[in-house]
């Protein structure tokens, strides 16, 4: 596919393709059609029946080309391949998009300081593991770091003190920087406000711009309720603080945080060690289901 993709790269060869595509034909004629020297037009010949997309056999004096269209077909199957994968419904692409279109209306939105003071979003997540291995995995950073980003990132430092006064810290990468060479793509400071273990948790997060200032202050509060198939966690999540340059943050508050919240069910689920009596599975075989609302 490699040779493929080079050979039809050059504009020039893509002409005698196209020419070719019409009718087999000898090489001085293709060069007066491409308006080309003969020896430059035999030359990208040559480059196209190496890459298997032109065929030659000798009439007399004359060489004569003709297209094979089996290769092209190849390609154009492995290229709507890549169309349809990057386009499947709910896929990474229609994240993309959903995020681009909120980081559009954030912007505009963010005319001055305090721009989206009050702005408050909820998150009702069902997860299939009881209150007391929920709440660990809520609170040990070991744990935490399993879910505590959204797709494509990864936590690469994180302190979280369970206790009232406690310090947060969270700092996560790209999934695919493994090695930590490119700049790290978030870092957010703060304070842990209460803690029921089981029960409730509730702290306050600040994302931080790249110069080190606060771009908001998240007010998270979680409440955890026992159900029949495991716990329903509830989530209220309000900012204050904002700053103009925090626009790009707050856009991607209810896409990010809900992916996290999915994380979080899919590693409860694959948690095995967990002794909270539920075998990983409610009735439905579900892993869980996240609803999201944002209220002014």
């Amino acid at each position: 596919m490699d040779a493929l993709l080079t050979a039809l790269a050059d504009p020039a060869r893509w002409r005698l393709v196209v020419l070719l595509a019409e009718r087999p034909r000898p090489v001085g004629v293709l060069a007066r059609l491409a308006e080309a020297r003969q020896p430059q037009t035999t030359k990208h010949l040559q480059t196209l029946e190496r890459a298997g997309i032109v065929a030659s056999q000798r009439s007399g004096q004359r060489r004569i080309y003709a297209l094979r269209p089996g290769p092209l077909r190849d390609l154009a199957a492995e290229l709507g391949r890549l169309a349809d994968a990057a386009d499947r419904a709910g896929g990474p692409r229609t994240t993309y998009d959903r995020y681009g279109s909120s980081l559009r209306a954030e912007r505009l939105a963010a005319q001055g300081p305090g721009w989206a003071d009050g702005r408050s979003f909820r998150f009702l997540q069902s997860l299939v593991r009881r209150p007391e291995l929920v709440w660990r995995h809520l609170t040990e950073p070991s744990l935490l770091a399993r879910w505590w980003t959204p797709d494509d990132l990864r936590v690469c430092e994180l302190v979280f003190e369970a206790r009232e006064g406690g310090r947060i810290l969270h700092e996560y990468r790209e999934a695919e920087d493994v090695d930590g060479s490119d700049p790290i793509a978030g870092r957010a400071e703060g304070t842990v406000d209460e803690v029921r273990p089981g029960e409730r948790l509730a702290y306050r997060l600040s994302p931080l711009l790249a110069d080190g200032r606060l771009a908001f202050t998240a007010h998270v509060e979680m409440g955890l309720r026992p159900t029949d198939t495991g716990t329903d966690l509830d989530v209220h999540y309000r900012i204050t603080d904002s700053t103009v340059d925090s626009a790009d943050f707050v856009a991607g508050i209810e896409i990010g945080f809900g992916q996290s919240l999915d994380k979080l069910a899919a590693a409860l689920t694959a948690d095995t060690g967990g002794t909270d009596g539920t075998d990983g599975t409610d009735s439905t075989g579900s892993t869980g289901s996240t609803d999201t609302r944002s209220t002014e």
